[in-house]
């Protein structure tokens, strides 16, 4: 008699059986995971694939046998960990019994309000409540109510409906790292609130209604707009950072009601930022455009697109070689290839999206990421270099977070203190005008490491002294895996080249990778389109300090989307022959503009994005354009034909991609010189998380968020206190602005916080310029 065969696992792995199917399951999972691996439906509330185990909704009880004896009492499939010859039974008569009274006890203070639930159609007490419950309910006491919270302008609450399943309450400890809502009492009065009655604050605060199971917490914005059956799923990417989040864009007869994540585990996981879930808003703003516009006379009249294509032909065909074009950094591939190409046409070699950076001294090129955003969680330590990560790009912030919270040391050179959602290993914190000086010391600290310094860092790197939160943030590098992260205070900063060509020496040194931010949601696409000067060609800010003979203005509000307003209203109106393709007619663009040509936002349009790690992403149009509203790429190519230039002969995208070769600006490699010493306060300018675009300027729940602040002037305590001002004062900025004062201790001496993207403050000198205060 033969022996009978043995299914051995390899080491790793375990063998189970569910409803009598063999499997072999990483040791140490739980249950539930093993089910899910094979496809075995197991009813679940608080189990959430991102979150902590929690185990106390109870619905997932399966019975289980372990070495031929079942367990005595039904066990949670979510918490109870593999074991080797495990037998479970998710569909036993113990297990429905067991899940059925589990759904009773769910259900006894439930409302029954599901015909007026904005989550009605799309809930899992509903879907998981007619699999396992009863069709009558036997409880009969009276039901208990729960008040109300409110939450802030994005997230709606009924709180009678929530069934304690602590999912947002574990979202927001675990992922967003703000610990905004816990629980308050226990047993039958447990209620989940904030501890204190504040509004939830964190910039991811929008997944909490995700993942909800039941009504609880709902959309705000979208409250009673829509029934989930009428709304039309397509799929689109976010387009306010460079991550390009991808998210499914909800649409009833072409009008966007809601976005939410669309699972990608390399981009956004399952998550989604605030300001991509709610920037829908702003595409029915009052100001939006639905028809091309010409100036006659000094008043605005509506045209036709002929007459105002032939109006934008002449225009531009005058101002020819002395053409200045300035592109969003948020233009697809496809409106940039057309950009590129119509200025040189027009023999022009002034075209630039690079339009905050002040310090293009080694021309740079927005580059992929070193670390890919998915590595980053594996790190074990990482320097910030002029980075407010958190609200510059909150799901890469959070693949740091969750690196920290397996061990990793994080370290920090910023011009002010910014408020991380985890704690720093160390930090350096100085004015602006500082940064480079700061930053050459954990130069000289990799130096020690025997590295050569570049010829043209050595003057500057030599003599400096090493301090030990230098020493300790190179040995933490160098112990690696790590990654350098600039920010936006970095890339933007008057000195940006010192600071990128020093962090690439420390790069070198240590073997850390570096991820520079790039400032624009397609900064890397249309950088490797060309979309940047030709030989000769001037920058974006320089274009407007040289002014040109005319500009062409793609997708940008001057006063609010450029580094100094004022400066680049004066050149736009100096010029008097300025097209703007835009979605909107602000005020800036009529004082300053002879053509306005009404084109759409990248939800209303197709074309592709390049994000941070190169990938490319192509997107179809979801949303109807508004009037006689046109795609970009349309009304390009419509006036490449006006001009009669070569290259605008095609039909469609897949024409012009065929067509088209990307030309890559090569960088340089000077570097600008070096700050001389300041006399007074320095200006730290940083854009507001919800005022980076035009879009998001208009859309209303964000600008009524808390984190949205209006424009103020935040000084240090120390500051203060020596040019006598106190909190509230009015002050006169720069002799062109009265803004209130506020002491703010994240402020370090000799600077002055003021941020950008406010009309009070586009009349104010830039980042880095010295800024005069006195009580109005």
């Amino acid at each position: 008699m033969s022996a009978q065969p043995v299914n051995q696992a390899p080491p790793d792995q375990v063998n189970i059986e569910i409803n009598g199917l063999a499997l072999q399951v990483p040791k140490g999972s739980m249950i539930i995971h093993a089910a899910d691996q094979a496809g075995i439906p197991i009813p679940r509330f608080c189990y959430h694939r991102k979150l902590p185990i929690a185990a106390n909704c109870r619905m997932c009880l399966v019975e289980v046998e372990m070495g031929g004896r079942p367990m005595p009492k039904p066990q949670p499939a979510c918490a109870t960990p593999v074991g080797e010859g495990m037998k479970v039974f998710t569909r036993s008569d113990a297990a429905l019994k067991a899940q059925r009274n589990i759904m009773e006890f769910l259900l006894i203070n439930h409302p029954l309000d599901c015909p007026i639930c904005d989550q009605g159609g799309e809930c899992e007490l509903q879907d998981i409540s007619l699999g396992y419950g009863r069709g009558v309910s036997r409880y009969v006491e009276r039901k208990r109510t729960v008040a109300d919270e409110n939450l802030g302008p994005l997230v709606a609450t009924e709180m009678t409906r929530c069934i304690q399943c602590t999912r947002c309450v574990r979202f927001t400890s675990e992922i967003a790292g703000s610990y905004e809502l816990g629980g308050i009492n226990r047993g039958d009065n447990l209620q989940i609130g904030t501890y204190i009655g504040k509004t939830v604050e964190t910039e991811l605060s929008g997944n909490i209604i995700d993942v909800c199971p039941v009504g609880a917490l709902t959309n705000k914005v979208f409250k009673f707009q829509a029934r989930a059956w009428e709304l039309i799923a397509r799929p689109s990417i976010g387009y306010h950072d460079a991550l390009g989040s991808n998210l499914w864009l909800h649409t009833r007869r072409g009008a966007v009601l809601r976005a939410v994540p669309r699972d990608n585990e390399v981009v956004n996981e399952c998550w989604l930022s605030d300001r991509d879930r709610y920037s829908h808003q702003g595409l029915q703003a009052a100001d939006r455009l639905g028809q091309p516009r010409l100036k006659r006379n000094g008043q605005w009249v509506e045209a036709s697109w002929d007459e105002a294509l032939k109006v934008a032909a002449e225009v531009l065909r005058k101002a020819g070689p002395e053409l200045g074009v300035l592109v969003h950094p948020a233009s697809t591939n496809e409106e940039g290839e057309l950009l590129r190409r119509l200025a040189s046409g027009l023999g022009s070699a002034h075209l630039d999206h690079r339009i905050r950076q002040l310090d293009l001294a080694d021309a740079p090129a927005a580059r992929v990421f070193a670390v890919p955003v998915a590595e980053v969680p594996k790190v074990k330590a990482a320097l910030l270099i002029g980075s407010d990560l958190r609200y510059e790009l909150p799901l890469l912030n959070h693949r740091l977070h969750q690196a920290w919270k397996q061990g990793a040391r994080i370290f920090a050179v910023n011009p002010a203190a910014y408020h991380f959602n985890y704690q720093l290993a160390g930090a350096a914190v100085v004015a602006p005008q500082q940064l480079v000086e700061r930053l050459l010391g954990f130069a000289a600290a990799a130096a020690e490491l025997g590295a050569a310094v570049p010829s043209a860092l050595q003057d500057a790197v030599a003599g400096v002294a090493v301090d030990e939160l230098a020493r300790t943030a190179i040995q933490a590098l160098q112990a690696g895996p790590a990654v350098i992260i600039l920010g936006e205070a970095a890339v933007l900063h008057p000195q940006a080249s010192w600071l990128r060509a020093l962090a690439e020496f420390i790069s070198a040194a240590t073997g850390a990778g570096i991820d520079e931010l790039p400032v624009g949601a397609n900064a890397v696409g249309l950088s490797a389109q060309g979309v940047m000067p030709a030989s000769g060609g001037l920058g974006a800010c320089t274009m407007l300090t040289q002014p040109r003979q005319g500009y062409l203005l793609y997708g940008i509000e001057p006063s609010l989307d450029l580094p100094h307003g004022e400066q680049a209203q004066r050149a736009l109106r100096a010029a008097g022959q300025v097209v703007a393709f835009t979605a909107f007619a602000s005020d800036d663009l009529l004082e300053v503009a002879q053509v306005l040509l009404p084109i759409g936002l990248l939800p209303e349009i197709e074309g592709s994005l390049v994000n941070l790690d190169g990938q490319r992403q192509t997107v179809e149009a979801a949303a109807q354009l508004p009037g006689e509203a046109r795609p970009g790429w349309k009304v390009l190519r419509a006036l490449g034909a006006q001009l009669g230039l070569d290259g605008f002969a095609f039909d469609d995208l897949a024409g012009l991609n065929a067509a088209g070769t990307a030309v890559r600006a090569e960088p340089g490699h000077g570097l600008a010189p070096r700050p001389v010493a300041v006399d007074g306060l320095v200006r730290l300018a940083s854009w507001p998380i919800y005022r980076y675009d035009a879009v998001l300027r208009r859309a209303e729940a964000l600008q009524a968020h808390p984190l949205t602040r209006s424009a103020e002037v935040r000084l240090n305590p120390a500051d203060a206190v020596e040019l006598d001002i106190r909190e509230g004062d009015a002050l006169q900025v720069a002799a062109s602005a009265v803004l209130p004062a506020r002491v703010d201790a994240a402020v370090p001496p000799g600077a002055v916080w003021i941020e950008a993207g406010h009309a009070e403050t586009a009349s104010l000198p830039p980042y880095g310029a010295v800024i005069t205060l006195s009580k109005a």
